[in-house]
């Protein structure tokens, strides 16, 4: 959660993965992420970037090109109007996507060869490719949709997967699973978005290794 100047370079030595989130910005900040991307650069630090928003301001979406040009990124994870963002004038409306996955999985495709990542797009069934593989989670709930921050988190928990493996697209995939997981587990117990949100954050404590393995819903293709 820093972004003063003087200290993202220090606290990027202490991190495994960065996450870079343009849900707030502002040009110090936007300074700040690019110091802390070109260190985590230079120390192998896995980078995942959050383009919150891109398509709905000149800012936010010239930021995004910004730092996947100036910065070499692990996983790029949007949802698919974000991800439009990057080659056409399609709008967001503010933070939420007014396109399915299906309309954004070529320009994936396309930004994770030019870009040597993992893209991964969120919605109702995630898609996750390197330009090359595609793997589609199946793993979810409606109810994350109703909860403001969930891509954020689901963002993080992508992060807290690249820490531990460096195939990114098995990062993203296994990330992704876990948290939709989550969300299903959350939505067995809760059926309003206040009561989920806290039983989501229960689930995402209490989800084993051995329950991800058996539950997640991963299909290539």
């Amino acid at each position: 959660m820093a972004h003063a100047i003087n200290e993202v370079e220090e606290m990027v030595t202490l991190a495994r993965a960065l996450v870079i989130n343009i849900g707030t910005l502002s040009n110090p900040w936007i300074t700040a992420m690019l110091i802390a991307g070109k260190k985590a650069n230079e120390l192998g630090i896995p980078i995942i970037l959050d383009p919150v928003g891109s398509g709905a301001t000149s800012l936010r979406t010239n930021t995004f090109k910004k730092l996947i040009k100036e910065l070499m990124i692990t996983v790029v994870r949007g949802n698919a109007s974000e991800i439009l963002s990057i080659s056409s004038r399609s709008m967001t409306k503010g933070v939420d996507a007014v396109h399915d996955v299906d309309h954004a999985s070529k320009t994936a495709r396309d930004l994770a060869q030019e870009l040597n990542c993992a893209v991964a797009i969120t919605g109702p069934v995630d898609l996750i490719t390197d330009g090359i593989k595609v793997i589609r989670c199946h793993n979810g709930s409606p109810l994350l949709g109703r909860v403001t921050g969930t891509g954020c988190a689901a963002t993080a928990t992508i992060a807290a997967f690249t820490a531990v493996t460096k195939n990114p697209v098995e990062a993203a995939s296994a990330g992704l699973a876990f948290f939709g997981l989550a969300g299903e587990v959350a939505a067995q117990k809760a059926k309003s978005p206040g009561s989920f949100m806290i039983a989501l954050l229960d689930a995402l404590n209490d989800i084993t290794p051995d329950y991800l393995q058996n539950n997640a819903r991963l299909e290539e293709g």
